[in-house]
């Protein structure tokens, strides 16, 4: 009589015991993805703040060879102010997206002055500029992969039940909005 109820009683006990370990894994694993995007972004950010960096040079640079082209050479600084400025996510990829205009058209400035192309100074600052372009691609694609993860565990069962009660939410992508800044900047000599 007394293993009739011993037994069941210690099968409920096991499985709460199982639900409760795997909550514990569940939930741990959802903590591990947010901080896996939150180191990802802080990659991006370091590699957006070389950027912010270098666009001052750039501007001086061409401002040497090109100072009537002051309106080119100001939208480019209000576009890396407005990125040092951003605080979210999307607000980040709309200044990214200003800031890749605003360099194309400084590129375009640049074309005109055959002088300005050659300098040394302003070739090993678009070569660094290439560099910091390609770091950045590579660091929003983890960015992304890491959200795609985490957006995943906390839309699925049974994530999703976690989620709830533990108030995560899905996170933003890192996208670039405007077609023709899908691309690199392109850097022409």
């Amino acid at each position: 009589m007394l293993a009739a109820i011993l037994i069941p009683l210690v099968a409920v006990v096991a499985i709460i015991i199982i639900i409760f370990l795997v909550g514990i894994g569940l939930y741990n694993s959802i903590v591990s993805l947010r901080n896996r995007i939150d180191n990802a972004w802080a990659q991006i950010d370091v590699q957006l703040r070389k950027r912010y960096d270098l666009i001052p040079n750039l501007v001086e640079t061409v401002k040497g060879y090109a100072a009537h082209e002051s309106q080119t050479l100001e939208k480019v600084i209000q576009a890396r102010s407005i990125g040092m400025d951003a605080k979210s996510v999307t607000d980040q990829a709309k200044a990214e997206n200003m800031i890749t205009s605003t360099l194309k058209s400084l590129f375009a400035v640049a074309e005109q002055y055959p002088n300005l192309k050659a300098d040394q100074h302003f070739s090993r600052l678009m070569e660094e500029l290439n560099g910091i372009e390609s770091n950045i691609a590579y660091a929003r694609q983890f960015y992304n992969d890491s959200v795609m993860q985490f957006n995943t565990r906390i839309q699925t069962f049974p994530g999703n039940i976690f989620a709830g009660w533990f108030k995560f939410t899905s996170k933003d992508y890192f996208e670039i909005e405007e077609p023709e800044a899908r691309g690199p900047v392109k850097v022409q000599f």
